[in-house]
């Protein structure tokens, strides 16, 4: 932890299989605000008279905004601030709806001494059913 109160983890701290997690309730408001900041607006997202005419009879949120939950476990959690986020592959498997509580969890896969980088698996699950999974990339500050 540095002066300012704020948990730093260096690279030479990071060992395999140390792991994170975030838990998060989807909201109508934050499909809303991620519409508003995205320009994503399509209407599945928005409009329950639309999205109740889909493949999921109801809203269903964008899946970046659930993608996005995992930067926010880099960048406050673990590894924490200063962490450059390098790459991601996403593959979203399960769709997420209005209310619907998120767990992101990040996992050392693989660590890349001399390029001073480490590889992440990242899973998003709701009530235990992979919603997005993928691999993460971040450089040491």
């Amino acid at each position: 932890m540095n002066k300012n109160g704020i948990i730093l983890n260096d690279f030479d701290s990071i060992k395999l299989n140390m792991s994170a997690n975030l838990e998060r309730i989807i909201y109508e408001q934050d499909l809303i605000n991620f519409a508003e900041v995205s320009g994503d607006t399509n209407p599945i997202h928005l409009n329950k008279k639309f999205a109740a005419k889909s493949i999921f009879g109801e809203q269903v949120s964008h899946g970046m905004l659930v993608a996005s939950f995992i930067s926010a476990v880099f960048g406050t959690i673990f590894p924490g601030p200063g962490w450059i986020y390098i790459s991601q592959n996403i593959e979203f498997k399960a769709p997420v709806f209005i209310g619907d509580k998120v767990v992101v969890n990040v996992n050392v896969a693989k660590i890349l001494k001399l390029r001073k980088m480490v590889e992440f698996k990242t899973i998003v699950t709701v009530r235990d059913k992979t919603v997005v999974n993928g691999l993460a990339v971040l450089k040491a500050p």
